[in-house]
């Protein structure tokens, strides 16, 4: 528990009980009135002296109006209006109003407190020290002297210090922090490792790739800390509307004690009951329940979405998320795993091992994505074959002679070239054809992998309210039309250029309804373009590339589309609760005002209708901690 919480606890705990105390003296021993003024002038100033110094100190600083000001001409109306003729001295409600109130700033804080705590989780990410490898011994030093290229040594238990490529080693990582998935990853050498994760098994040696101000775990926290500088236009509208709001109220108030007994006459009488009337109309006009509520709402949906991995940038992305009708996919990466993978093999004059095996030992040495998945479609190219005159035919393939006999892997340019009567493949992918000695041998189809929550995303989206959901593509039709049918999108677009893309969904934004937003979901740098003039832009963090981060508005941190619907809910839940704030504490506060300007509420009713309405609005607001 905060120190200064607890504080502020017992301070209230010890000022009720002299509130207690004061009022059985009243009860039972007999007391002048100036004299009950000073019992009750001690839990008052117990309870309030903080509030009434940063009225004062508000006032200087030219701030009149806020609900400080506020509280603290109503309680001191409250002690005064005892020594007005015909009138009975309201002490105890004085100092109950500025109790109550306090009892409101402490929910607040503890509100707060709760919301702050599970950003707070996140911001644990970052440890204190590094392994570093230095002159063949290991030090321990602050992660930001470690540069790029250095060695770090990462033990079972410790936290990554920064992002960095593992030369030795094999392990499983705890992602929780980063992406919110409680399932390790396992990793081995060459494998990229992220800031943030800790290292749950054996110990890593790490090659550091991003300086410690750069890494994954560095660009999180500051996406969250800055996010509260982004206000929505919910938020905006409380903070002007309190600017107005606060100063009419104490006009309000003020007139309501001077004219009614002007046009009453009589002014010396029934002036006291009116003065009464306007300080209940000042206790419950303060906007307390407004200001801190609805921008509370708005932190704690940041703090439950980024334990679930998805980093928002700002309250404002909340609000344009939650009317989201509209979601534009790009698909390499977003949708596919963007790792071509072996799907077909289709040999024509060998086995499908023999096929596989040349093409393999033809693209051992090329860097190419298809001679990647090749090789690891068979693996064993460290055999006895011979691998002679290799060479590569820019726009067709590779050529080589394999055991003597002479290979070509490439496209369907390559075979004509050679004269091998190549056959058509009806698999949606990249085609690999294959010949012999000029005879054809037949072909490998090659294609990116759908992520396995791809299509569960889509059907969530929908069932969400989405009714748009299209894919935009620098790839083949055919490819890009079975993506669309395995994921059952409504619409897909294919060969396009980076520059297509922006005028696709300038296109789809001009057929937008107002009040209705479109999302684009990408990962890589080409992205970066369409993500920023999207209504919403959402990135896939943990594989995406800086650029595509910087330019989106939300972070995906698990590269998983499915929680695309689950941030839309989210935020929807987040605007719900703004609103039943907003909507409870207007009802609430202009029932009371009526009340109390017509004589009928008391004291206590108009502390509630302050005090109380906070309460119960902040406890509200703290239901967006859980998504």
């Amino acid at each position: 528990m905060d120190k200064e919480w607890k504080a502020k606890l017992i301070r209230i705990i010890i000022c009720a009980m002299l509130l207690v105390a004061a009022m059985l003296v009243e009860k039972y021993i007999p007391m002048k009135t100036w004299q009950l003024l000073l019992i009750y002038l001690v839990p008052y100033f117990g309870a309030g002296y903080d509030v009434l110094l940063e009225s004062v100190e508000h006032i200087g600083h030219g701030q009149i109006f806020d609900e400080d000001f506020l509280m603290s001409v109503a309680t001191i109306g409250a002690l005064v209006i005892g020594f007005l003729p015909n009138m009975d001295n309201s002490f105890s409600e004085a100092v109950f109003v500025m109790l109550f109130f306090q009892v409101g700033e402490l929910f607040e804080e503890a509100a707060e407190g709760r919301s702050r705590r599970s950003i707070q989780e996140l911001m644990d990410i970052r440890p204190d020290t590094a392994n570093l490898e230095k002159d063949g011994d290991v030090v321990a030093v602050s992660p930001e002297d470690v540069q790029i290229g250095d060695i770090i040594f990462i033990k079972p238990g410790e936290k990554v210090p920064m992002d960095g490529i593992i030369l030795e080693g094999t392990s499983s990582l705890n992602t929780v922090a980063l992406t919110g998935e409680s399932l390790p990853r396992d990793v081995q050498e060459e494998d990229d490792v992220l800031a943030g994760c800790v290292n749950l098994s054996g110990v890593l040696r790490v090659r550091v790739t991003k300086s410690f101000g750069d890494s994954t775990a560095s660009r999180i926290l500051d996406l969250v800390e800055n996010a509260r500088e982004n206000k929505s236009r919910s938020e905006n509208f409380i903070t002007k509307f309190a600017k107005v709001y606060t100063p009419a109220v104490v006009f309000s108030a003020a007139a309501l004690a001077f004219i009614p007994p002007l046009i009453l006459g009589n002014f010396s009488a029934v002036f006291p009951i009116w003065l009464s009337r306007a300080l209940i109309f000042l206790v419950v006009s303060c906007p307390c329940a407004f200001v801190i509520s609805v921008p509370l709402s708005f932190f704690s949906g940041i703090g439950g979405m980024s334990r679930k991995g998805i980093l928002v940038k700002g309250s404002n992305y909340i609000e344009a998320l939650s009317r989201t009708s509209t979601i534009v996919f790009d698909k390499t990466g977003t949708l596919t795993q963007g790792v071509f993978i072996v799907t077909a093999v289709h040999p024509d004059l060998c086995s499908e091992n023999h096929l596989l095996h040349l093409a393999a030992h033809v693209e051992r040495f090329s860097t190419h994505p298809i001679a990647q998945s090749l090789r690891e479609a068979y693996p064993n190219v460290a055999d006895d074959c011979s691998v002679e005159d290799i060479e590569e035919i820019s726009g067709q393939g590779i050529r080589a002679v394999v055991n003597e006999q002479t290979v070509c892997v490439g496209n369907a340019k390559m075979m004509e070239a050679v004269g091998a009567a190549w056959k058509p493949c009806q698999h949606a992918g990249t085609i690999v054809h294959v010949s012999i000695d000029g005879v054809y041998a037949g072909h490998i189809v090659i294609a990116d992998k759908l992520k396995p929550d791809a299509a569960k995303a889509i059907s969530e989206l929908k069932a969400v309210g989405v009714k748009k959901t299209v894919m935009l593509t620098g790839d083949s039709e055919a490819v890009a039309k079975e993506v669309a049918d395995s994921v059952h999108l409504d619409e897909y677009h294919a060969g396009l250029l980076p520059a297509d893309k922006v005028c696709r969904v300038e296109a789809l934004l001009a057929e937008q309804k107002e009040n209705e937003n479109l999302a684009f979901v990408g990962d890589g740098i080409n992205d970066a373009p369409v993500l920023m003039r999207a209504d919403i832009g959402i990135a896939m963090g943990a594989l995406g590339s800086d650029a595509a981060i910087e330019a989106a508005d939300v972070v995906l941190m698990d590269d998983k589309p499915s929680k695309i619907a689950l941030a839309i809910r989210a935020s929807r839940k987040t605007m719900k609760i703004a609103r039943e704030n907003t909507t409870f504490a207007i009802v609430v506060k202009v029932g009371i005002l009526i009340l109390a300007a017509m004589g009928i509420a008391p004291m206590w009713i108009a502390v509630f209708g302050d005090v109380g309405v906070m309460i119960i609005d902040v406890l509200n607001a703290t239901r967006a901690l859980n998504i």
